[in-house]
């Protein structure tokens, strides 16, 4: 083949560091066994392909920029919206990662949707699927016959350039950049060269024409996106669906956003129509709460601006073998471990020889520290068999000292409890000295300093 050099070469996975042997310990992210065999045919690269999508834009001065903001196109999915922190901005690339079924798909094709009711014109490159699925699916989530929305089924790079540039959408959707191949590139699609180099010119190609682009990623085993740890640095937006295979509630979360907070979350619920958005999560959360049962405790959570309630279930038990074990579902299982510690240094509970289960109902997992009291409390029912009064919620961080530090935006908390009829707080005794910002009509406030002074309250 002339002009065509073969190469056989390792790339580790994780950062795209190269290396013509195999390395146990990639020099680059000091990741182990990440790298992976590739033998590629590298032609060379088209210049005019790279120059169509460069800007040639002359540096200016800091100070005489005027900032503007961004323009977004709204889905009017308001969950989505608000993860990506009010709509897609012009001219960035969005990745969306997750388990095989969990609706990533779905919710691509939804907003694409949705952008051409607005009167967008859309393109939705399906390299997985043929036309005639994509079009049930459609048929199955859409509200109106959509005529700005084109689909084509393609996974040659070079030919879905050439698309975009003919027909000239506002939104672009690539399902998914595993599947895409540069043919410049003789390595196989979903290689790391591969989606290295798609990315890049995608992304390159979304800036260069003012696209917003939504680009459908899979995931490996450990749920990291499938490819060079480098696709995530190059996109705009990272968003992850999360939530059990079995679970109706799916939950979407953002890791990385140029253009709005990483700690926003939406709810969604799978139906026969697509997703649907869960305007009350607490409600569905606490909807099959067993409240007379040790071990359930309720903990008003913060996920960016939006408050909402979810259970925490511990299980406690005698060990049957010789080594305890600590599992948590949707909780960290090393904090766990810290705050069983706690329990039994602090507060005196007998645990070295018991099982510990814990669970946040509804497939969320919770990262808010606010949570800590109410796992130690689940933790110490559910080993005292004393079930808390079904109308107490709890809240606040616990230290090594088993004592309860404050916690933020305590206020937006309060009201979310108080709203669906909770009657008594725990909260920390820190937290009382915005005392004007925390009255609440119906719902007590019983300031805490410690765990053990919690649990006496409870002991009653």
């Amino acid at each position: 083949m002339a002009g065509t050099k073969l190469k056989n070469m390792f790339i580790c996975q994780s950062c795209g560091h190269e290396s013509s042997r195999w390395l146990g310990k990639c020099p680059g992210c000091q990741g182990w066994n990440s790298f992976v065999e590739e033998t590629a045919a590298l032609k060379p690269v088209k210049e005019t392909q790279r120059g169509l999508l460069t800007s040639m834009d002359a540096p200016v001065l800091l100070g005489e920029v005027s900032a503007v903001n961004e323009a977004r196109f709204q889905t009017g999915i308001k969950e989505l919206d608000r993860v990506l922190g009010g709509g897609m901005v012009v001219g960035s690339v969005t990745l969306i990662g997750g388990d095989p079924g969990i609706g990533k798909s779905t919710l691509s094709l939804q907003a694409a949707c949705r952008f051409s009711e607005q009167g967008l014109k859309v393109l939705y490159v399906s390299g997985e699927e043929s036309i005639a699925q994509t079009k049930m699916r459609a048929d199955r989530i859409a509200r109106q016959q959509n005529t700005n929305l084109f689909i084509v089924n393609q996974i040659d790079l070079n030919i879905i350039i050439e698309f975009i540039n003919k027909i000239k959408p506002a939104v672009v959707v690539i399902d998914s950049i595993q599947v895409v191949y540069e043919p410049n590139i003789g390595s196989s699609p979903g290689s790391v060269s591969q989606v290295r180099e798609c990315a890049a010119l995608l992304t390159q190609l979304a800036k260069a024409r003012g696209v917003a682009m939504m680009i459908i990623g899979h995931v490996t085993k450990d749920g990291a996106i499938a490819g060079p740890r480098v696709l995530e640095h190059i996109v705009d937006t990272v968003l992850y669906f999360e939530g059990e295979r079995y679970s109706a509630y799916r939950v979407l979360r953002t890791t990385k956003n140029r253009f709005g907070s990483t700690n926003e979350l939406g709810v969604f619920e799978m139906t026969n129509a697509g997703l649907a958005e869960v305007d009350n999560p607490s409600e569905i959360f606490l909807s099959e709460r067993a409240k007379s049962s040790s071990g359930s405790v309720v903990v008003p959570i913060l996920e960016g601006t939006r408050p909402f309630l979810v259970e925490v279930q511990g299980l406690v038990s005698r060990s049957a073998f010789g080594m305890v074990r600590h599992r948590a579902q949707g909780f960290d299982a090393n904090r766990l471990s810290l705050l069983t510690a706690v329990l039994e240094k602090r507060v005196g509970l007998r645990l070295e020889d018991q099982d510990i289960f814990l669970n946040i109902v509804g497939g969320v997992r919770v990262e808010d520290p606010a949570a800590d009291l109410a796992v130690a409390l689940a933790v110490a029912s559910s080993f005292l068999d004393k079930p808390l009064p079904p109308d107490i919620a709890v809240l606040g961080e616990v230290g090594l000292s088993a004592e309860v530090r404050s916690v933020a935006h305590i206020a937006v908390r309060l009201n979310e409890a108080e709203k669906l009829g909770f009657r008594k707080c725990f909260v920390p005794k820190n937290n009382l000295r915005a005392k004007n910002d925390l009255k609440m009509k119906t719902l007590e406030i019983v300031p805490v300093s410690g765990v053990r002074e919690a649990l006496d309250i409870i002991r009653g």
